[in-house]
């Protein structure tokens, strides 16, 4: 059920779905709620809440123009906003992509909110800042230099979107799907003002970088935009019970295996 709540003058969207302990599903780019779908239904079946929102700049209500209303701090602060108004105290917190990278510093930042912590795919901020200089990850990257440029990135990504999507690994009903829906430029910019602001100064620094919660990773092999570097690398930033899944997929393990991400999921420190 597709239900909203209101924070600093936005109105945000968010889907809930079953009873019991509530797990929150965080989406990537250039994705939506819907690709949880085969997984939320599978945690449902398992007796578990599902909470998915619509991310910051994915609906028409809460697109913000400005790059500076797209702060890693504002993100997060719309997912804990959403707890607060479910009146969650702690809950599982999940995240793919850009939904991973901001479940890391959700879990850094909040630590008091987050039962379990489960990323599909993003290594940690950290680990990515080192294979940069360690490895292919800053080639493998190079695209998030290119969404800086302003304007054009939203022509090109709506009219490359599914060819982008099935070579890197999408399968073709939802490449069809996430093309249709974002074939106008226009719809492009809040999703593209992520990467925008990715290097803009959020809140201030935690005393550490570690992870304090249990967590588990799970990384694709042959995902094409985040290497074995990084994802290798994070578990030298968890100081908590920590699980580091290595499988047979890509990048976009949500919709291509659904099973195996709803066993990470589930797994219990």
């Amino acid at each position: 059920m597709l239900k909203t709540y209101q924070r600093v003058g936005l109105r945000l969207t968010y889907h809930e779905f079953g009873t019991g302990d509530p797990i929150v599903l965080l989406h990537g780019f250039p994705e939506d709620g819907q690709s949880w779908h085969a997984v939320s239904q599978r945690l449902v079946a398992a007796g578990y809440r599902t909470i998915i929102p619509e991310m910051r700049g994915y609906t028409p209500q809460a697109s913000p123009v400005a790059r500076t209303a797209y702060r890693t701090d504002h993100l997060a602060a719309d997912i804990i906003g959403l707890l607060d108004t479910l009146q969650l105290q702690r809950v599982h917190l999940v995240g793919h992509d850009w939904g991973g990278q901001l479940a890391w510093k959700i879990a850094q930042w909040y630590p008091q909110r987050i039962k379990q912590l489960t990323v599909i795919a993003t290594p940690h901020p950290k680990a990515m800042l080192w294979a940069y200089r360690h490895s292919n990850q800053l080639f493998r990257s190079a695209y998030v230099g290119l969404f800086q440029v302003p304007q054009l990135p939203e022509r090109v990504v709506a009219q490359y979107l599914r060819r982008f999507l099935l070579r890197s690994g999408l399968n073709a009903t939802e490449a069809d799907r996430l093309s249709q829906k974002f074939q106008r430029p226009a719809k492009l910019t809040g999703p593209l003002n992520w990467y925008r602001a990715l290097f803009l100064r959020d809140q201030p620094a935690t005393p550490d970088d570690q992870i304090h919660v249990p967590t588990v990773f799970i990384w694709g092999q042959h995902d094409a935009f985040l290497g074995a570097a990084a994802a290798k690398k994070t578990a030298d930033f968890i100081a908590a019970p920590y699980h580091f899944m290595v499988v047979n997929g890509g990048h976009w393990l949500p919709e291509e295996r659904p099973e195996l991400v709803t066993h990470a999921i589930l797994i219990r420190h």
